[in-house]
């Protein structure tokens, strides 16, 4: 029997090979983890790792990864714009900016494409992920694990 975390995996792979194929359709060189990233910096710019990380909702260590990845592809760069050189900051580059229109009319056929697949559904993945979300951050998975393991092994 396949487990959640399978299905997770499978889903998601599904979902992010459809999207990335349609970058690579469209003769971007972009990738859907950039997305979180972009979409912070376009809030607001300059921003540090930090500060992206936090709007982006997800780890530093993730953040940085990606950033370095999005630098090779020539869409941010990153600058220490401070005296002693602790803060790196990290902004558009051309490129990056004269790519914002095509992809937001690539987010908004994806968003399209989410809303019919939704349509197809009993429930709406969207809310089930929130919900999902939400009860996590109250009561974390680890948490949930070591109940499930003191009750089923006792320690």
């Amino acid at each position: 029997m396949e487990k959640l975390g399978t299905r997770l995996r499978h889903l998601i792979d599904l979902l992010d090979s459809a999207v990335a194929s349609t970058y690579t359709e469209a003769g971007l060189r972009y990738r859907p983890r950039y997305t979180p990233i972009v979409r912070a910096l376009t809030e607001s710019e300059p921003l540090t790792i930090n500060q992206i990380a936090k709007l982006a909702g997800i780890t530093q260590p993730a953040a940085t990864q990606t950033i370095a990845l999005m630098v090779k592809d020539d869409i941010v760069k990153v600058n220490s714009e401070s005296k002693d050189g602790r803060h790196k900051f990290v902004r558009f580059t051309d490129h990056g900016r004269a790519m914002l229109p095509l992809l937001t009319a690539h987010w908004d056929a994806t968003t399209e494409a989410i809303k019919e697949l939704e349509s197809e559904l009993p429930h709406s993945l969207t809310e089930i992920i929130k919900a999902a979300t939400s009860r996590l951050e109250e009561k974390p998975f680890a948490a949930r694990l070591k109940e499930a393991h003191q009750k089923k092994i006792g320690r």
